[in-house]
């Protein structure tokens, strides 16, 4: 099976016209990911013996033709917890974590009939842009294996664009699923805060993370997103909707779509060669008969500060948990209560992890929340209104998804502020709650470029209509790397 050829929709058909069963696809996918992954390095844990049980169990039943993704393999960024599976986080803190239970994401997968092949590295505990902090090992970008794969869901991303799986699970705190995207040249979606289920996601910032979908077109998304969606009684902050269909504008013209292109995601910082191709692409919708204006969102320039106050605060929460006596790693030959505590979480954490403990229990502590985490969340307030005022004219906000293409693996893990800075564009969408897209707009010297396409909340099904067309009036999404197509 060659994934760089083929799609759900195909699959699916060739399913239920047993032209193909789901334990030869499966069967497939590890071969694949056999004879790619010893270079590419995207998974962690590989689900081999129970993913062959259950495509197995799909074929006796039989591929029913309304269950698009019934006997589809996909993987599972290793944050997102998977019974009787390894789940690492790509922390040593949780090097031997199996847990009992499956996400609400997995549950909804596997209903959907799915079959989980595996785990994808991460940066540990989804901290980082490089999936260079990953405790386990570095993922190298399927385009380019001298340069980073983006993260902290990289691991997804390039299993993805290394044509190993046709769709992988990734989480999105501040860019996570759109920033690899961007850097592989693959779909990436975060949708809106509260559409999809956090139940079984590993916490880093509770208020700012969201579940999502990698896969290498925009339809193969909405199709994994409609089985992922929807209200959880495990997780209050999931919005009780009516059942809804992503991918229902799919196919439609963006003819009289008003689009803004802010001033500030072109601004100082962005490469020439990636503000060109977002500039084709704004010139691509305009013959396309949309409408793309310049606009301002001023408070831009204050995602970066205020995402890394407010993310780190709520991390430095989240990772009380891990102590040393509950579960997870714990210090050998400690003398006392307290050295379990010290030590096991300073062996246990990395470098970066710590650091944004550390950052996040200052900017919490007596005589500091006022000028930190207070003066944040207030400034987080003023990004949301940005998007609004904007969203009174504008269907959509597009702009680049990441300032460059892929940097170099430790071109820059010695400098975490330059490193926080490829977050700039991706940063805002998850201080306003907002769902977005990254779709590929092209290459520069090789390496493919990200385009972002921006939405009102639970507004999903307008990006996927626009990044659709676009997907469609290009060739982008058919090069693949190696030049294969």
């Amino acid at each position: 099976m060659d994934y760089y050829k083929t799609n759900i929709d195909q699959l699916h058909a060739d399913l239920v016209a047993g032209k193909i069963t789901s334990a030869d696809l499966t069967a497939d996918t590890f071969k694949a990911i056999a004879a790619k992954d010893g270079e590419v390095q995207a998974f962690l844990a590989l689900n081999q013996e129970a993913a062959t049980a259950s495509a197995a169990n799909q074929d006796d039943q039989g591929i029913d033709a309304d269950a698009t993704l019934a006997g589809i393999p996909v993987a599972i960024k290793d944050n997102i917890v998977t019974k009787d599976l390894t789940t690492t986080a790509a922390s040593k803190m949780l090097a031997n974590f199996v847990p009992i239970y499956d996400a609400t994401v997995i549950e909804r997968l596997q209903q959907a009939g799915m079959i989980v092949v595996g785990k994808t590295n991460m940066d540990e505990f989804a901290m980082g842009s490089s999936t260079e902090n990953s405790a386990m090992k570095i993922t190298k970008n399927a385009w380019d294996h001298t340069k980073v794969p983006g993260g902290s869901s990289g691991g997804s991303a390039a299993a993805v664009a290394a044509g190993e799986v046709l769709v992988a699970l990734g989480s999105d705190t501040g860019g996570s699923i759109r920033q690899p995207a961007a850097f592989n040249g693959v779909v990436g979606f975060k949708p809106t805060y509260g559409r999809v289920s956090r139940w079984g996601l590993i916490a880093f910032g509770s208020s700012l993370d969201a579940i999502g979908t990698l896969t290498r077109n925009v339809r193969d998304s909405a199709h994994v997103m409609n089985a992922i969606i929807g209200a959880d009684e495990h997780d209050t902050t999931t919005v009780p909707r009516p059942q809804e269909d992503l991918g229902a504008k799919i196919g439609q013209s963006v003819q009289g779509m008003k689009i803004a292109l802010p001033k500030e995601y072109l601004g100082k910082g962005v490469d020439a060669g990636v503000r060109a191709q977002i500039e084709a692409a704004a010139d691509q919708f305009r013959a396309m008969g949309a409408t793309v204006e310049t606009v301002s969102l001023p408070h831009t320039q204050y995602a970066v500060p205020t995402y890394y106050i407010i993310a780190s605060s709520e991390a430095s929460s989240n990772l009380q948990r891990f102590d040393g006596i509950r579960y997870g790693f714990r210090a050998k030959d400690v003398q006392s209560l307290d050295s379990v505590y010290v030590r096991s979480r300073s062996e246990g954490f990395g470098d970066e992890v710590k650091r944004r403990i550390m950052l996040g229990t200052f900017s919490l502590s007596a005589g500091f929340y006022d000028a930190y985490f207070k003066k944040a969340a207030q400034v987080r307030t003023l990004i949301s209104r940005d998007f609004e005022n904007v969203f009174k004219e504008y269907d959509l906000v597009m702009g680049p998804t990441t300032p460059t293409t892929a940097f170099g693996i430790g071109a820059k893990v010695t400098d975490p502020l330059t490193m926080y800075m490829n977050d700039i564009l991706t940063i805002p969408v998850n201080l306003a709650g907002l769902p977005a897209a990254s779709v590929n707009a092209g290459f520069v010297d090789g390496m493919p470029v990200g385009l972002q396409l921006i939405g009102k909340a639970f507004d999903e099904a307008t990006i996927y209509q626009a990044a659709a067309a676009f997907e469609d009036a290009n060739d982008y999404k058919d090069q693949t790397p190696g030049g294969q197509n």
